[in-house]
């Protein structure tokens, strides 16, 4: 996901540097047998569009958030720390692209957040799992303010990465 992040990126900042607004601009495609085409307006419209907005993150946050779980049931500390890091990268960029949310994520980035890092730092399973519940109504509560209290998180029964400690 960050590679595609990544590629648009530099797909994006290429078309800023050539893009002259003082000139009637040509249609090219690029990418893999051009599969962006039009102008920088619309290039850069489609980009934003492959971003896409907060699902596309909360992909990505719900799996570093299983991931999260069962590194803290294997008692894989540094794993765990890994998890949370992606969490906020992950949250960080699309509160970027959907500022709007930020208001309801507020409470779990300055708190569920902070709170599930001190107690990776611990190293205790049993401590871990308490803030793992927390954390888990954090992510409810967001859900809630958004208006999207269907969503129910759980902590994961079934694990589905091939990562182990």
């Amino acid at each position: 996901m960050k590679k595609t992040i990544l590629y648009l990126f530099a797909l994006v900042t290429f078309f800023a540097c050539q893009t002259n607004s003082q000139t009637e601009e040509k249609s090219t495609a690029v990418g893999h047998e051009g599969w962006l085409e039009g102008t920088s307006e619309e290039k850069f419209e489609e980009v934003a569009h492959q971003l896409g907005g907060f699902s596309r993150t909360m992909v990505e946050v719900s799996y570093r958030y299983s991931e999260l779980y069962w590194s803290g049931m294997d008692e894989n500390w540094g794993y765990a720390e890994h998890q949370v890091e992606h969490i906020i990268e992950a949250m960080e960029d699309g509160l970027k692209r959907r500022p709007e949310r930020a208001e309801s994520a507020e409470s779990f980035m300055k708190e569920s957040i902070p709170a599930i890092e001190a107690l990776i730092k611990k190293e205790d399973k049993e401590e871990f799992l308490k803030g793992f519940r927390a954390l888990t109504s954090g992510c409810n509560a967001c859900h809630a303010k958004e208006g999207e209290s269907y969503i129910m998180i759980a902590e994961p029964e079934i694990r589905t990465s091939p990562v182990r400690f």
